[in-house]
């Protein structure tokens, strides 16, 4: 004798369609994904951003370390590598380069200008001589910043007062990526993020270059315009700033 239960289960072996509307897995209409809501948000916030910062984002971080696995499976999906640095508390992203297979290029390479570079370098130097002496935050002024970049710079970039604009700008535009933050008015502090975008190689490159450029000067040579080891936002986006 059949059991009517499971004469009723072979007749209806599915589960009957839910209305779209009365889904709670769908955040929007013909919604195809299957992310929560806060790790889509993740996933955005990191093609959006140059970087992801833990201090400054710190939900964010969190849903991105305990869902980083599938996180990184839909960015490699894109032909997208991510970067997670846990002692700097950064995470980011870099475009995937093959010889092997054609890969389109998602992101775009952004190189910084010569102005931002060269505060850059500064920035770097600074942090690197402090953090070599113990220090656990450094801090730099806008006129300590303007005082040493003004200097590298050649007489066809303009006055005094054309070139402290332009320092004032790469530092606005540096805060924006998160490399310094303005703690009050004309005071920096200067993030790990810089010996990300500047790598130790890249520094010595740079260094030698301006080296160059002062030995040039002091012969009486005009230098050289071109910043031969410019710098490059390395494939990633300008960061929105969202903040």
């Amino acid at each position: 004798m059949t059991d009517p239960m499971d004469q009723q289960d072979w007749e209806d072996p599915f589960v009957a369609p839910v209305a779209m509307e009365e889904d709670p897995e769908e955040l929007f209409a013909g919604d195809r994904g299957v992310l929560d809501a806060d790790v889509r948000r993740v996933l955005v916030r990191l093609l959006q951003r140059r970087f992801l910062l833990a201090d400054r984002n710190r939900d964010d971080w969190r849903v991105l370390l305990d869902n980083q696995q599938v996180i990184e499976s839909r960015l490699h999906d894109l032909f997208v590598q991510l970067t997670i640095d846990h002692d700097r508390g950064v995470a980011y992203k870099k475009q995937v380069r093959s010889d092997e297979i054609e890969v389109p290029i998602l992101l775009r390479d952004d190189a910084y200008t010569r102005a931002e570079t060269l505060v850059l370098v500064h920035l770097r130097t600074v942090y690197q001589r402090e953090s070599t002496a113990g220090e656990s935050s450094v801090r730099v002024d806008v006129e300590e910043v303007e005082q040493t970049v003004l200097t590298y710079f050649a007489e066809s970039d303009g006055d005094t007062a054309r070139r402290q604009k332009a320092v004032r700008k790469a530092l606005d535009r540096l805060r924006q990526d998160g490399i310094v933050e303005e703690e009050s008015e004309g005071r920096y502090r200067i993030s790990a993020l810089v010996e990300i975008v500047l790598s130790s190689e890249r520094m010595r490159e740079l260094d030698d270059w301006l080296r160059e450029q002062a030995a040039r000067r002091a012969v009486g040579l005009a230098a050289d315009e071109s910043l031969g080891a410019a710098v490059v936002a390395e494939e990633n986006d300008r960061e929105e700033d969202d903040e």
